[in-house]
């Protein structure tokens, strides 16, 4: 009887590859995260994909959307956006023209805490792929990553995120309302 060829096909080694990278990844940002600052990988993302939201056309993030940005089941979301809530990192209120609708922002408290995550956060990532590059099955993927992140443009958001205002007690400057600039620009 012969034996079954067990190699993986080109296709099935590719993915095994990005498996492996993520999971580095992820297990590197998980322990830096939870050591340093008592959050997990997921808490973090959910705090800096609110942290980019703002107040003009479509700044408000619904819970679907930050689920997709964030990987997760909406309902997975929801939950954590409820633990987020119940340590005051997040605030959730309606919305002031649609009652059904709910935002969420991330609380000043959230805020403080990203701000001193994010370096964490980065020397993690860097450190999990520069060990990654090391490894000849990742090599290709990681430079692929160093080639997404090398053609990704800075741009500044509507509103200054958060994370970029000086001090927390410094408010950001307001954005005039689509009612307020239509008085002025009729008056």
């Amino acid at each position: 009887m012969t034996r079954p060829d067990l190699a993986a096909t080109p296709l099935a080694q590719s993915w095994c590859a990005l498996s492996l990278l993520h999971s580095g990844i992820e297990t590197r940002l998980e322990g830096a995260l939870h050591t340093g600052h008592g959050l997990s990988a997921r808490e973090y993302a959910v705090l800096d994909v609110l942290s980019r939201q703002h107040d003009g056309d479509n700044g408000h993030l619904q819970m679907k959307q930050v689920a997709d940005a964030v990987a997760l089941s909406q309902s997975a979301t929801t939950r954590l956006v409820t633990r987020l809530e119940d340590r005051e990192l997040l605030s959730r209120y309606l919305c002031p023209t649609d009652r059904r609708g709910i935002y969420t922002n991330v609380s000043e408290a959230g805020l403080r805490l990203l701000r001193q995550a994010r370096p964490t956060y980065e020397s993690a990532l860097r450190e999990a792929l520069d060990l990654a590059a090391k490894d000849p099955r990742l090599t290709t993927l990681v430079a692929a990553v160093a080639s997404l992140e090398a053609s990704v443009p800075e741009t500044p958001s509507p509103k200054a995120s958060p994370l970029e205002t000086p001090s927390l007690e410094t408010p950001a400057p307001e954005t005039p309302s689509r009612e307020a600039s239509a008085l002025k620009a009729s008056g």
